[in-house]
């Protein structure tokens, strides 16, 4: 097994370790903020970060194997809606965002199904693609350490530093939700031809 399919493997055995942080029942804080958050946001950074890894090592080595192109987007969806999952839970997200990040996954990877089935080529990620994928990491590692819950920014509770936080947050999650059903139906423009 090359490198490349290691960190892939690695990063969904982070998962895991991700959601266990809750159940340790660390009390600290650090500037305000629950260790336990942090915490999960540095693992969920870790993860992040394996993701553009994995990809360079294998495009620059040349060691992009089927194994490897089945268990990448697998392990990002893994991250990614486990992390949206966390932040429902902890009452920082609204269960819609991730239901929309759901319902785009579940569209694309049966279309992928019938796709190379019909012996079609990989579509490539167009720009909303590409946005959706670096605004949901973005705003999922800002909800983490953010004290306030989505879209408390427009109820007036917030001021100074708090409301411009969570106003930043609020944003990056509502153009990642917008992100992700262009890039769905991108996906769906590319993918017609093996529809008929």
């Amino acid at each position: 097994m090359n490198l490349a399919n290691k960190l892939t493997i690695f990063r969904i055995i982070l998962v895991p370790i991700m959601v266990c942080i809750p159940f340790l029942g660390i009390k600290e804080e650090i500037l305000g903020i629950p260790l336990e958050y942090i915490l999960i946001d540095i693992i969920f950074i870790i993860a992040s970060i394996t993701d553009k890894l994995d990809g360079y090592i294998a495009r620059s080595r040349e060691q992009i194997t089927t194994f490897g192109k089945f268990l990448d987007p697998l392990a990002d969806k893994i991250l990614v809606l486990a992390a949206m999952i966390m932040l429902v839970e902890m009452a920082k997200l609204p269960a819609w965002i991730p239901i929309i990040v759901l319902a785009r996954e579940f569209v694309v990877s049966g279309y992928r199904l019938i796709a190379v089935e019909k012996g079609g080529k990989v579509i490539a990620a167009s720009k909303w693609g590409k946005l959706k994928t670096v605004t949901q990491m973005i705003a999922i590692i800002l909800a983490f350490i953010d004290l306030h819950s989505f879209g408390e920014c427009f109820t007036g509770n917030l001021e100074g530093a708090d409301f411009l936080f969570n106003m930043i947050v609020t944003i990056m999650m509502l153009i990642q939700a917008v992100a992700t059903i262009f890039s769905g139906v991108d996906y769906l423009k590319g993918a017609k031809e093996y529809m008929e």
